[in-house]
């Protein structure tokens, strides 16, 4: 039986071609009726709709209509009903961020690569690194520094040398970006279950931005990044391509 699809485009020419294409084929259900949703365009897109679509929790299958698709899977002329009763689950758990700011403000956000802090000056930024409310850096002097998902280790994570996480792991990478001081220090690898609190020393010397996924915050004082316990977004993969193989593959890559 073929299930009913609710279909996502980018707005690039390519994917609102392919869109108009497969809803022709298989008709357009609203999300309120959908079992599933068909994204199209890169992993930028994946991302947005993961975030948008978070509240209706239907899995998600991506087709690859932009420059980056590691979240999704190639365009084929197999029949896409077929696909979809093929294509296995991947369960995303994403990443909580909190965030007060020099302002006095509070804000939280999710992210389901990574978290990240980036000095917003010249000057370098200065980070105290606690683990669970144990300090385990009293100083890292750096450009900047992220916690990263297993499906976000690939994305920024792995720009910073950051270490690749298979799926399934239950780890997180603590990764420093450019780091001056510790000079020897290159991140860490964490439980899942960890709470990593980030101190802003000299905030407005040095200011400091927090970014969860494309959600950032100026001008911030302290962050706190957790597994969340409670959210899940699931993507299907078809059985060849699936994200934990791609992953694999990725720390062979020369």
């Amino acid at each position: 039986m073929n299930q009913r699809i609710a279909f996502v485009a980018s707005p690039t020419d390519e994917a609102q071609a392919a869109h108009a294409a497969l809803v022709a084929l298989h008709g357009d259900a609203p999300l309120d009726q959908a079992e599933v949703i068909v994204a199209l365009g890169g992993d930028g897109f994946m991302l947005r709709t993961l975030h948008r679509h978070m509240a209706r929790g239907l899995p998600v299958y991506g087709m690859k209509l932009g420059t980056i698709g590691f979240l999704m899977n190639q365009q084929s002329v197999d029949p896409l009903p077929e696909r979809l009763s093929r294509a296995q689950p991947t369960v995303l758990r994403p990443l909580v961020m909190e965030v007060a700011t020099e302002a006095g403000s509070a804000s939280s956000a999710l992210a389901f690569n990574e978290v990240s802090l980036l000095r917003q000056t010249k000057q370098a930024a200065h980070v105290r690194v606690s683990l669970n409310g144990v300090v385990k850096l009293e100083e890292l002097i750096c450009d900047g520094i992220l916690v990263s998902t297993p499906a976000g280790s690939t994305a920024y994570n792995l720009s910073a040398h950051g270490p690749i996480l298979p799926l399934g792991s239950h780890l997180l990478a603590l990764t420093p970006i450019s780091p001056f001081r510790p000079r020897r220090w290159r991140g860490a690898i964490l439980p899942a279950v960890t709470e990593v609190r980030f101190e802003i020393l000299d905030p407005y010397k040095r200011p400091v931005s927090a970014t969860a996924d494309s959600s950032e915050v100026r001008d911030i004082l302290e962050v706190v990044v957790r597994e969340s316990a409670e959210r899940t977004m699931t993507l299907l993969f078809d059985p060849e391509h699936g994200l934990e193989e791609r992953i694999l593959n990725e720390q062979f890559e020369l």
